[in-house]
């Protein structure tokens, strides 16, 4: 007998399945894009956010500077002022955190919602197997279980995805957190170098 390459199992699972199993695999497929592109994007633009003020804060530690850096996110705020206070860079570093940690949320939806997504697809899945089976004079293990099987495909690729989006979203609170204290710490010490 021959086997079957991925594509054409692949095929003759989506000629086979229902309308219902190909919408939820097919939003499980857009959620699964979101959760990469949400990450890949946040975490890239997290990473050069942190590395810059990292750079700023340790050239005020050492004293090269009496001031955040020029492209630090805290930079356009006291530029502003004429003397920096405890208001202005809260306010700094409250709008940094807000739009470093865009997309969380969707991410935190992605991994909470994916495995009942996935769920959905199963049950539909056995519903339409033990309807068909209704249908014919017998009905036996060989007959059910490669199509309880097949419906199970649903709910991996749900766990699948919650999987990712949970790892992602984990990762990111933590880099937003590096962000967080990196401003907080440049605050404190530019407070510090005014009295």
């Amino acid at each position: 007998m021959e086997s079957l390459s991925s594509l054409d199992a692949l095929t003759i699972y989506f000629s086979q399945s229902s309308a219902i199993t190909i919408v939820v695999l097919s939003l499980l497929s857009l959620y699964f894009v979101t959760t990469f592109w949400i990450f890949l994007d946040r975490f890239y633009v997290l990473r050069s956010r942190i590395n810059v003020e990292a750079r700023s804060l340790k050239a005020l530690y050492s004293g090269q500077s009496k001031s955040v850096a020029d492209n630090s996110l805290i930079f356009t705020y006291l530029s502003r002022v004429e003397h920096p206070n405890k208001a202005i860079l809260e306010a700094a570093s409250s709008d940094a955190i807000r739009v470093a940690t865009k997309g969380l949320t969707w991410l935190s939806i992605i991994a909470s919602t994916s495995p009942f997504i996935g769920l959905f697809g199963t049950v539909i899945g056995i519903l339409e197997t033990f309807s068909k089976l209704g249908t014919q004079s017998s009905a036996s293990l060989s007959v059910v279980a490669p199509a309880i099987s097949e419906a199970l495909i649903a709910t991996a690729a749900g766990i699948a995805v919650a999987i990712f989006a949970y790892t992602f979203h984990l990762i990111l609170k933590r880099k937003a957190y590096e962000l967080s204290s990196l401003l907080s710490s440049q605050a404190e010490v530019i407070l510090s170098k005014k009295d």
